[in-house]
C-alpha cells in the first residue's frame, strides 16, 4: 500500500542483520501479562485534587473521566479522520508537512521511523503528524480534522493548566508559574499511527522514554500496547474508551525535585491491527527556567528548556535515543 512508510526497503539492511538475532527477549514481548491498575480519577468529585497529587508522586501516570472533552469527538478522530490522514499516500503525507505555512513553527510536520537508527533496537515502527497549536487554523484541506483537534487541544490545555497547578502548588511553585510560561503557541500536538508491522518481536512502535514536558494528555485507540516500567518490570496499560491518559514529563520531575515521577513508557509494534493516539504535550517556552522549587537539596541543576532540548537532540543524533533528565543530575 502506497500510503505505508518504506521501513522494509530503508531499513532493509538491518532488519536483514535482525534475522541472524533471536528477538529482542526482555526488551519487547517479555513482560507481566496482567494490566497496571493505573489509577482512575473522576475529575468531577471532591477528593479529585488529592488524588492527582498521589497518583503522580506513587506512578506517574494517571487516567481521568469526567473531562469534558465529547466522546464523539475522540471517536471521529480515532475512527475517521486520523485515520484518513494517514492513509494518504506516503509522498503527500511528507511533501504537504501537514500544514500550508510553517514559518511560524517550523517543528511541525510529518515524521516516521528514526533516521538516527543504527539498529533495530533504536527503530520505532510507527509515523506520526506533529502539530504546534498555531498550525492547526492552517489546516485547510483537513476542515473535519481542523475543527476536532482545534476542540481537543484547547480543552486539552485547559486540563493540563489546571493539573499543572494542583500540582505545583504542592511542591511551591507559584500559582503564575504555568500560566506565565506555558502559553497556547508553546506545547503541541502529535497524531501517531502504528502500522501493522512483519517484525513485531524485534522492534518497538515507540521507543522506551519518558516525556519532555511538564505533562502530557493522551487518547488512545483500544487497540493497546502502551507500556509504562512499573517496579522494575514492564506492565500494559488497558485502554478505556471514556477516560484520557495522563503522565508526568521530565521538566516537572526536575522542577518537583524528584516528589512527581516521569516514567519511561513504550509502546509494543503493532502485530495485528493498526493503533491510532493523540498527545497533547504541556511544554513551556524555549527560555522558561526549570529548578527546584523545594527547600531539599536540589537532584538537577538549573536549566532552561531550550538546553534540554538541544541535549536530547544531540542525544538522538549520536546514540539513537534521549537521556533525558540524567543529564542534569548535580
Amino acid at each position: 500500500m502506497d500510503y505505508e512508510p518504506p521501513f522494509l526497503k530503508i531499513y532493509s539492511d538491518l532488519l536483514r542483520e535482525s534475522q541472524q538475532l533471536s528477538p529482542l527477549v526482555g526488551e519487547t514481548r517479555n513482560y507481566d501479562d496482567k494490566f497496571c491498575e493505573v489509577p482512575l480519577i473522576d475529575i468531577g468529585k471532591l477528593n479529585a485534587e488529592r488524588d492527582i497529587i498521589e497518583a503522580a508522586r506513587k506512578w506517574g501516570f494517571f487516567q481521568v473521566v469526567n473531562h469534558g472533552i465529547p466522546q464523539e469527538l475522540l471517536d471521529g478522530l480515532m475512527r475517521e479522520q486520523m485515520m484518513e490522514v494517514f492513509h494518504r499516500p506516503f509522498g503527500t503525507k511528507c511533501e504537504e508537512h501537514f500544514v500550508n505555512n510553517l514559518s511560524a513553527s517550523a517543528s511541525s510536520g510529518y515524521r516516521w521511523g528514526n533516521p538516527s537508527a543504527t539498529s533495530l533496537r533504536q527503530l520505532s515502527w510507527s509515523e506520526a503528524f506533529h502539530v504546534f497549536l498555531p498550525d492547526i487554523a492552517t489546516m485547510d484541506h483537513h476542515t473535519r480534522l481542523r475543527s476536532n483537534l482545534k476542540c481537543f487541544a484547547t480543552k486539552a490545555a485547559s486540563l493540563a493548566e489546571r493539573f499543572a497547578e494542583i500540582l505545583g502548588e504542592e511542591v511551591k511553585m507559584k500559582s503564575s508559574y504555568f500560566r506565565e510560561n506555558c502559553l497556547p503557541n508553546t506545547s503541541f500536538l502529535r497524531l501517531n499511527r502504528y502500522p501493522v508491522c512483519p517484525v513485531a518481536s524485534r522492534v518497538f512502535g515507540l521507543l522506551p522514554r519518558s516525556d519532555s514536558s511538564f505533562l502530557t494528555i493522551v487518547y488512545e485507540d483500544q487497540v493497546g500496547g502502551l507500556q509504562l516500567m512499573k517496579d522494575g518490570k514492564w506492565c500494559g496499560i488497558k485502554p478505556n474508551p471514556q477516560a484520557l491518559l495522563v503522565n508526568i514529563g521530565d521538566l516537572f520531575q526536575a522542577a518537583s525535585n524528584g516528589v512527581y515521577r516521569s516514567i519511561k513508557h513504550r509502546v509494543l509494534a503493532a502485530e495485528k491491527e493498526e493503533r491510532y493516539s493523540v498527545a497533547y504535550f504541556y511544554s513551556p517556552s524555549y527560555d522558561t527556567v526549570i529548578e527546584s522549587h523545594e527547600r531539599a537539596a536540589s537532584l538537577y541543576r538549573k536549566f532552561s528548556f531550550r538546553e534540554y532540548k538541544q541535549q536530547a537532540d544531540r542525544d538522538v543524533k549520536e546514540l539513537g535515543n534521549k537521556l533525558g533528565l540524567s543529564r542534569f543530575l548535580l
